[in-house]
């Protein structure tokens, strides 16, 4: 009975005593300085969207950013960053999980006919200097997981030089009127778009 009375009582004190230990508390420790958790940096990829209403219907897109990070010259080259992706020439477009496109709008993108829904894109490629759009069908994958089969088409993208370097990849969405607009996509010294339209 002593030695049961004994363990008891030691329970209750280690109890106590832990629930008195500023990790135990819900909340930043005294002094108000978040424990170690919380000191993390801005992811290296963040995430981002991008989003246009045309013909009042919205079109978003989701991705993640990589930054060139003094890479320059050395992302879209066969011997380059994206060559070391499984699906190479094939490039999810951005990072981390599948760059997304929303469009509660049947589209027509540079002559392809898109329904209404959600989309994965991924970029070819094979030519640095002519890249071609993939709309896939299969949606919520990682960005690296590609399935040609699920392919709704691939369009031919117009190329062009950024002025100056673009440090993070970026997605636009711009509205040109009546309907139609203009997606692009920019990183390092690449700048690549489709036309798209309100179908």
């Amino acid at each position: 009975m002593k030695r049961l009375l004994l363990c008891m009582g030691l329970l209750i004190a280690a109890a106590t005593f832990l629930s008195a230990q500023p990790g135990s508390q819900s909340g930043p420790p005294p002094g108000g300085m978040p424990s170690a958790v919380h000191h993390q940096g801005p992811p290296v990829s963040p995430a981002a969207t991008e989003s246009v209403t045309l013909a009042g219907k919205a079109i978003s897109i989701a991705y993640s950013s990589p930054g060139v990070k003094g890479r320059a010259g050395h992302i879209f080259t066969p011997d380059g960053l994206i060559s070391k992706d499984p699906h190479y020439p094939v490039w999810r477009g951005g990072a981390n999980a599948a760059t997304t496109l929303h469009t509660a709008a049947d589209l027509e993108i540079a002559g392809l006919k898109v329904p209404k829904g959600d989309y994965t894109l991924f970029v070819d490629i094979s030519n640095p200097k002519e890249w071609f759009l993939i709309i896939n069908k299969q949606t919520g994958q990682w960005g690296l997981a590609y399935d040609k089969s699920q392919d709704l088409g691939k369009i031919k993208m117009t190329m062009a030089t950024p002025p100056e370097l673009v440090e993070n990849l970026k997605y636009t969405l711009a509205d040109l009127g009546g309907g139609k607009g203009r997606l692009t996509l920019a990183w390092e010294n690449e700048s690549a778009s489709v036309p798209i339209a309100v179908h």
